[in-house]
């Protein structure tokens, strides 16, 4: 069944964005009374950007396999890497994802959908994810994302997160199906006029309004995750500031100690070697008294 799931899942996750919903439903339909239909079911229509990734998968395979190789490449070499090659290495990464998302964007384009900046960051996120991590890579190839993918670079992407981000979890290894851009016809000049097709033309604006507000709700997520970001690292670096005022004023406390303790102990040497000079004279008096006490006790 798993099969038959990822064969549908890879026929759904190639259509337009504002068809899957459509689509979806009408192979639950077809499938009522089987096992398999309840799975198709919970396939989740994806976000966006991670919409954009899956056709750039399926319209530039080798290129995406060509930044997964080269990923690889760079994760074993930054292994012996000093400083100033990791940050080398994290510049041609970044040149590759970038120019790569330029070509999502025009490919979406080419479908018809504006990529948004907030929506490029996140299909570039993904990319520099399947590059540094091996398991984001085999997600990204499968074609059957349903949100963008981040990871740090530091830690491995948790598998539960990885899982949450496939539509079918089982999909790890499965890699999309390449496919063509459907290229229009000419115009058929004798095609009779349809009588439905103000109820058509509503139906496509609909579907563009939904691939808006989608469009839309991805935007608003990202920029309230922002905003959460920035009020955390804004408390942060208060906190920050705080205890370096406090080491600060700390610092200063014992540096004030240090010079009167430096004071106190010039003034110890001295009294020291005040006490030093008048030994050495009560020991020379010392010593001649007793010379004089023997020379008396001999005659």
């Amino acid at each position: 069944m798993t099969d038959d799931l990822l064969d549908i899942a890879d026929e759904l996750y190639a259509l337009p964005l504002a068809e899957f919903t459509p689509a979806r439903d009408a192979r639950v339909k077809e499938l009522k009374g089987t096992p398999l239909a309840a799975r198709v079911k919970t396939l989740r229509k994806p976000g966006t950007a991670a919409w954009v990734i899956n056709l750039l998968v399926r319209r530039e395979g080798a290129q995406v396999d060509q930044v997964l190789s080269v990923g690889a490449a760079l994760r074993e070499a930054q292994q012996a890497m000093s400083a100033g090659e990791l940050r080398a290495l994290t510049r041609q990464r970044r040149q590759v994802t970038a120019a790569v998302t330029t070509q999502a964007r025009r490919l979406a384009g080419d479908e018809g959908l504006r990529v948004t900046e907030a929506v490029a960051e996140q299909v570039e996120a993904t990319l520099t994810a399947a590059m540094v991590d091996a398991s984001c890579g085999r997600a990204v190839r499968s074609g059957l994302l349903v949100t963008a993918l981040h990871t740090t670079g530091v830690e491995p992407v948790d598998p539960a997160d990885l899982a949450g981000a496939i539509a079918v979890p089982e999909a790890l290894g499965f890699e999309a199906t390449a496919r063509e851009a459907v290229v229009p016809g000419p115009p058929d000049l004798h095609v009779v006029p349809d009588p439905d097709r103000v109820a058509k033309a509503l139906a496509a604006a609909e579907e563009r309004l939904a691939a808006a507000v989608d469009e839309f709700d991805d935007a608003s997520a990202t920029h309230d995750d922002a905003l959460v970001e920035v009020s955390r690292l804004s408390a942060r670096a208060l906190q920050l500031q705080a205890e370096i005022d406090e080491h600060r004023r700390a610092l200063a406390d014992l540096e004030e100690e240090s010079e009167s303790v430096e004071e106190e102990l010039g003034e110890a040497e001295e009294a020291r070697d005040a006490a030093a000079a008048d030994l050495r004279t009560a020991i020379a008096e010392r010593d001649a008294a007793q010379q004089t006490v023997e020379r008396a006790q001999r005659r």
